[in-house]
């Protein structure tokens, strides 16, 4: 089985007990094919950089996850025909430690392209 690590975006709509309880249903999902969810975080209402399907705010949860790979196709084919989730990342990663200085997960959310501030790369030294 190999690592992967799930950040997705639910609708601003939904209720915090709704957000977790979609994180618990896709949790069962991916358990039911085989793999086990290490870890997973609900994170709350959050704003965005920009516009998703006309929503500037979303309920963000992330998965740590030790699955096959055909239990995250399914996971993700799921999630994909769910009304209620906008946006989905999947990373295979090598292990389960992977944070920023400060501790907190940022790699997703710099593929997802969904951070605030100045872009990467830019000096701020003008």
């Amino acid at each position: 089985m190999s690592f992967y690590e799930h950040v997705f975006i639910m609708r601003q709509d939904l209720s915090n007990t709704q957000a977790e309880a979609l994180i618990e249903e896709f949790s069962s999902i991916l358990s039911e094919n085989g793999g086990t969810v290490v870890e997973h975080e609900y994170w709350g209402v959050k704003t965005m950089a920009y516009k998703v399907n006309k929503n500037r705010k979303g309920h963000y949860a992330f998965l740590k996850t030790d699955a096959p790979a055909v239990a995250v196709k399914e996971m993700e084919r799921l999630m994909a025909l769910h009304e209620d989730v906008m946006r989905l990342l999947t990373i295979r990663v090598d292990g389960h430690d992977h944070r920023d200085h400060h501790g907190r997960h940022v790699f997703a959310f710099e593929q997802m392209g969904l951070l605030h501030g100045r872009p990467r790369g830019l000096s701020t030294n003008a």
